[in-house]
């Protein structure tokens, strides 16, 4: 078995990339192994293809995108206040290695996956902290005139209190995006090591302690494929879609059979339809959706908070890429954008932003619905309710004693 050498850096760190680089040099390692998967690997080389915009749009990932888009520019972000481009230091170790004619070993799992098994492992609480605390880092982020010590963040003290602090807030999540990856990457330099005498990983601070834990203690590692496999994500969009159906025809029900007239159903109809689409609409335009492509959501909305499988936002999104007509070469627009503002001009970015946003606002005309469609027909739910399933009880009670 080889030695191991573990270089911990900070992605946006002048310090990193000379540290780097000088460990390639003083311990003329083997192997470089780094931090990255293929796509990021070839992102940083300018050489990764550009995706089918069909192919995104088929996909659905449109939360899983716009997560991946914020972060990394909240990154880039703090490496402009800094002067250092986010990668920097891998892109020196690659070509480091690459003038030494060393060998370069890709040892993180895919992004894709990482994203996919960090997205369905959280909880509806977690997701919810997670995007209030992006929402905050981006504020933090666009602040300018901030001194950002990267080389304090980077001390060990520092990076563990970050860690424990991470896995504190969302556990599932800072186990797919933190513990995961260090075990992934731990597979990859143990197997490096069973065939060449020096491996030197250049990793980030966050994951150097979990990797050296595992170096030390094997036994521990999960086995691979655990660490590869698609994750069974938990349906509680299909049961709160299900919940919402049921709720809202027994809503309609004791309407019918409470006796307040067919002119009050009709009223609750017109509302669910009218409420949905408004906010829906709203929401489009609120990210920077075309008209069209608010109506189009508009009309959807009420029929799709009725089907658990079907999201507004897939309607307003695909009508959004038919008037914007986004190109693959948008993702690195996105990826080199220096604000929100500039980002929401890409039309990637902007289909991207109104399928989401356009989810969002159906999904709280569901709850508005619910909340004030009483104070709006002007009824007593208490009489309604209790006198329509008292009436409904009684007609399906006669209904089986008849028979």
């Amino acid at each position: 078995m080889g030695e191991i050498r573990i270089v911990g850096t900070a992605h946006v760190s002048q310090k990193s990339v000379e540290e780097v680089q000088s460990a390639i040099d003083e311990w003329q390692p083997d192997v470089v192994a780094i931090e990255l998967d293929q796509g990021r690997y070839l992102g940083l080389k300018q050489q990764q293809k550009n995706p089918e915009i069909e192919d995104i749009l088929e996909a659905k990932n449109f939360t899983q995108l716009l997560i991946q888009w914020i972060l990394a520019y909240i990154q880039r972000r703090i490496g402009m206040d800094v002067g250092v481009e986010p990668g920097a230091e891998m892109k020196a170790a690659i070509a480091a290695a690459e003038e030494r004619q060393v060998k370069i070993a890709l040892i993180d799992r895919d992004i894709r996956m990482t994203l996919h098994r960090f997205w369905a492992s959280m909880s509806i609480f977690e997701k919810l902290k997670m995007f209030y605390a992006l929402i905050g880092s981006i504020a933090i982020a666009d602040k300018t005139g901030d001194v950002i010590d990267i080389e304090e963040l980077k001390k060990e003290n520092v990076v563990e209190a970050a860690m424990e602090e991470f896995y504190r807030y969302s556990p599932r999540g800072a186990k797919a995006l933190i513990g995961e990856r260090d075990a992934y990457m731990s597979h990859n330099l143990i197997r490096l090591a069973s065939t060449n005498e020096r491996v030197l990983a250049v990793v980030g601070a966050g994951h150097r302690k979990g990797i050296e834990q595992f170096l030390k203690n094997p036994e521990l590692l999960p086995p691979i494929d655990s660490l590869t496999s698609q994750m069974k994500t938990r349906p509680w969009g299909l049961i709160f879609g299900i919940i919402v159906t049921v709720v809202f025809a027994l809503l309609l029900l004791a309407i019918v059979f409470s006796g307040v007239g067919t002119e009050i159903l009709l009223e609750a109809l017109v509302y669910w339809v009218l409420i949905h689409g408004v906010l829906t609409f709203i929401f489009t335009i609120i990210a920077g959706g075309h008209w069209i492509s608010g109506l189009v959501g508009c009309v959807v909305s009420p029929l799709s908070s009725l089907h658990p499988l079907i999201a507004a936002g897939w309607f307003s999104a695909i009508a959004e890429a038919k008037i914007r007509k986004p190109k693959g070469s948008d993702i690195r627009k996105i990826m080199e954008a220096e604000s929100i503002t500039e980002m929401r001009k890409i039309p990637l970015f902007k289909v991207v932003l109104v399928a989401a946003l356009a989810n969002v606002g159906a999904s709280i005309g569901t709850f508005a619905y619910f909340i004030f469609i009483f104070p709006i027909l002007g009824i007593d739910p208490n009489v309604v309710l209790g006198q329509g399933f008292e009436n409904m009880w009684t007609a399906i009670t006669n209904l089986f004693s008849f028979s």
